[in-house]
């Protein structure tokens, strides 16, 4: 019931809501079908994946439409991976959704018209590709309850008892939007722009942004180290916002980098 429970937060918060539009963005801007960042977001890479680098990419461009969305804030956004693509912000507020297994099988039974055997398959199966994609991708348990600010387990709450506890959080002074936090929101953007710029040439980037200052992290010896200084120089003149690119060869890339 995550769905409904974002619909009415924003709601009643008189905030956008966006989800399944993020995925329609990034296919017509990098000309990707949505069906194949669908499966990038949804499925986890295998342990030997031929096509490793090319899911980086798509995760890449489909992150950066997400910041593009919500870098005016004001946005509520259901969908896998939010408390991920969005780390470091201080006025994001990460919300969980949980529910006892029992009667997630029993909605999805009514829900999608299955039998309970057919529906408890999909949910296990659902259950161990997230949590597959966000061990390959992030090193992290997507149900360690650390990596939330709030987890409502929504089986005694009612709907409406959830949205208040979110909408209460949400507009509580421990996230509100500091001038600081906005500029690092600015910067995430313009970093996860630059990265999907480059990735599906450069795969093994690593970018950051401090006030529009852009610096890209390349492996030493790369031998497409000139061919990215001239992709760079290009990016400074098309891009708005960047002040100035630096190209850092075998230097490791800081822990905050896209």
């Amino acid at each position: 019931m995550g769905r409904l429970v974002a619909e009415k937060v924003a709601e009643r918060l008189g905030y956008d809501i966006i989800s399944r539009e993020i995925l329609l963005e990034a296919s017509r801007h990098f000309n990707i079908p949505e069906i194949k960042l669908e499966k990038a977001i949804h499925d986890a890479p295998g342990i030997l994946e031929r096509y490793r680098h090319t899911k980086q990419a798509y995760i890449a461009y489909i992150r950066s439409a997400l910041v593009e969305r919500v870098v005016n804030d004001n946005v509520v956004y259901h969908g896998l991976a939010g408390h991920l693509l969005l780390k470091g912000i201080g006025h994001v507020l990460k919300v969980r959704i949980n529910a006892d297994f029992e009667k997630r099988v029993a909605y999805v039974m009514n829900r999608d018209g299955l039998s309970e055997d057919e529906a408890r398959a999909r949910l296990v199966e659902d259950d161990n590709q997230r949590r597959k994609w966000t061990y390959e991708l992030y090193g992290h348990d997507p149900w360690d309850s650390a990596m939330y600010d709030l987890t409502i387990r929504i089986d005694r709450l009612s709907i409406e008892e959830a949205v208040g506890f979110i909408c209460k959080a949400a507009q509580s002074s421990g996230f509100a939007a500091s001038e600081r936090s906005k500029q690092n929101l600015k910067d995430l953007a313009l970093a996860c722009h630059v990265k999907a710029e480059l990735v599906a040439d450069f795969p093994n980037i690593g970018v950051t942004c401090e006030y529009g200052n852009v610096i890209v992290y390349c492996k030493a010896g790369d031998r497409g180290g000139a061919k990215l200084g001239r992709r760079l120089d290009e990016l400074k003149r098309k891009l708005a916002g960047i002040y100035s690119v630096e190209m850092h060869s075998g230097v490791p890339a800081p822990p905050d980098a896209v």
